[in-house]
């Protein structure tokens, strides 16, 4: 009799081992009489949760009510990881089969009545009916479940095949634990001190959401990278836009890099977030002629090597990190498509170059040459052609908002030549330049006493945008300077019947009243 019994503690381990180390599943639970073990794997929904008792059955009442307890802790575990439906697999491994009737209740998953979202599939396996018992829990499992039985085992034979499972669950969770212990998140927090450090200074030297002081301290600036600040495809990963922008992006980084950090270790995460920044600058550069800065594109890129990782060991992935990411990537990529202030094209490439960065480092101690070279050609040709891209186009792009930009900053900085210059130059290039770029070219000619050129470019802007009062005004000006006071006084009274608050608007039409009274009755 204790013969017969090892043999049903052999098959009880053996098929545990069997699970855990050909299938994969892990322990949730082992009883303390060792007599009852709960294997799951989460990475694979249709998987369903497997519960092993070993125990002599008796009578089949008995049997049900243990088929009504798996029920109702299997609706707690579904409940836990979230599952909408969820089975279980209940097999029961004993020496005899009930010995009443007990076929009917093996027939049909039993469900639980809370819900109707937990059901249990019984396989029942006995010592004169294994090879049937392993055919039933083959098609259970849709997989396979085969191996040879001798007639007799000792307990010598039961304790070897249950060290080999535990070793096997012991080995699995070590290697997965490695996984995310490759380093301690030391430039994560290093990149949250620079970005508040950065932050303090923009505010201190004019303002975070000052345009000056952005383009002053590196924000992303087409116009300056055409010029050849390279540097500019780096320096915006440092800088935030306001202090909600920073708070944001620093939250994101305390919940990412950290778990990218442990995964592919301190240098190869200093790789990927400065790739990945620097790749979502270059298709912001390519992409959006507006001014950007902010470490979202070397956020996503945390992102992008995730999915890497995905790529790579996707049953940990999904068993651990993935049902938490995947939400989150998915909701950001939808607001960045949705509103219009977002640079997505600094998102997009950030992700893009996160994992194009994870495929060429791989991950610590596992090196892929072949693999890691392609990732590493794939990567340049990409940055190289989108540079290429890049600068072949215009000093602007042939973008107003580019050019405009540009030629305020020279304004501010009081150098009208080559504001001067960029705004020319458009004006050729464009067929159909707006009154806002001729206004500007007017203003800047008029500071380089180009009076004849500014003249002929308000008429333009009046041309084209009849209500705009500084014109008119301006042109006031210079035929008051021309001395053609009738033409001044036109356009001033124009100016101010425009926009009648405007108090020098007012004082010039009583200058010209008092230089020219009889200017009311030609009117």
């Amino acid at each position: 009799m204790g013969v017969l019994n090892y043999r049903e503690d052999y098959v009880f381990w053996r098929l545990a081992h069997f699970l855990i180390s050909d299938q994969g599943y892990r322990i949730i639970q082992l009883f303390e009489n060792q007599k009852e073990l709960w294997l799951e794997k989460l990475e694979n929904k249709r998987t369903p949760i497997v519960r092993l008792l070993r125990q002599d059955l008796d009578w089949s009442n008995s049997m049900q009510r243990d088929i009504e307890f798996t029920a109702s802790n299997g609706e707690k575990i579904r409940k836990q990881i979230g599952r909408g439906e969820l089975l279980v697999v209940n097999i029961y491994i004993s020496q005899f089969p009930p010995v009443d009737e007990y076929e009917y209740r093996l027939q049909s998953p039993y469900i639980f009545p809370e819900g109707n979202k937990t059901s249990v599939s019984t396989v029942l396996l006995t010592s004169n009916q294994y090879e049937l018992g392993l055919k039933v829990l083959s098609e259970r499992l849709e997989r396979e479940v085969s191996f040879p039985l001798q007639d007799e085992y000792s307990q010598e034979d039961v304790d070897s095949q249950k060290k080999l499972a535990l070793d096997s669950a012991i080995q699995m969770s070590k290697k997965e634990k490695e996984m995310f212990s490759k380093g301690r998140p030391l430039f994560t927090y290093l990149f949250m001190i620079i970005q508040a450090a950065v932050f303090l200074l923009l505010e201190l030297q004019g303002g975070s959401t000052n345009t000056s002081t952005l383009i002053k301290y590196g924000a992303k600036f087409n116009p300056y990278i055409y010029e050849g600040e390279w540097w500019r495809f780096i320096t915006p990963i440092f800088l935030h836009i306001g202090f909600l922008h920073l708070a944001m992006n620093t939250l994101a980084l305390y919940f990412l890099g950290p778990a990218v950090e442990r995964i592919f270790g301190n240098i190869r995460f200093l790789f990927i977030y400065l790739l990945a920044g620097i790749s979502g600058v270059i298709a912001s550069f390519i992409y959006s002629p507006n001014i950007s800065a902010g470490a979202s594109g070397a956020i996503f890129g945390c992102f992008g090597a995730l999915l890497y990782f995905a790529l790579i060991y996707p049953k940990l992935f999904f068993r651990t990190i993935g049902p938490s990411v995947i939400p989150v990537l998915i909701f950001n990529l939808i607001f960045g498509f949705t509103v219009s202030i977002v640079d997505n094209a600094g998102h997009l490439g950030g992700l893009a170059g996160g994992f194009l960065a994870a495929g060429v480092v791989h991950f610590p101690k596992k090196k892929k040459p072949f693999l890691q070279m392609l990732f590493l050609l794939f990567s340049a040709s990409i940055i190289y052609g989108s540079l290429f891209y890049g600068f072949q186009r215009s000093e602007t792009g042939g973008n107003e908002s580019s050019t405009m930009m540009l030629a305020q900053e020279y304004i501010k900085q009081e150098n009208y030549d080559k504001a001067n210059d960029v705004l020319a130059k458009y004006v050729q290039t464009v067929k159909e330049p707006s009154a806002e770029v001729y206004f500007a070219l007017s203003f800047v000619e008029i500071k380089l006493n180009k009076l004849v050129e500014a003249k002929s470019h308000l008429l333009k802007v009046i041309e084209l945008d009849p209500n705009l009062p500084e014109a008119y005004y301006n042109l006031a000006l210079l035929y008051l300077e021309e001395n053609n006071l009738s033409q001044s006084k036109r356009n001033a009274l124009k100016a101010a019947e425009l926009k009648p608050s405007q108090q020098e608007y007012s004082d010039l039409v009583q200058e010209l009243n008092r230089l020219l009274p009889s200017a009311v009755e030609e009117e």
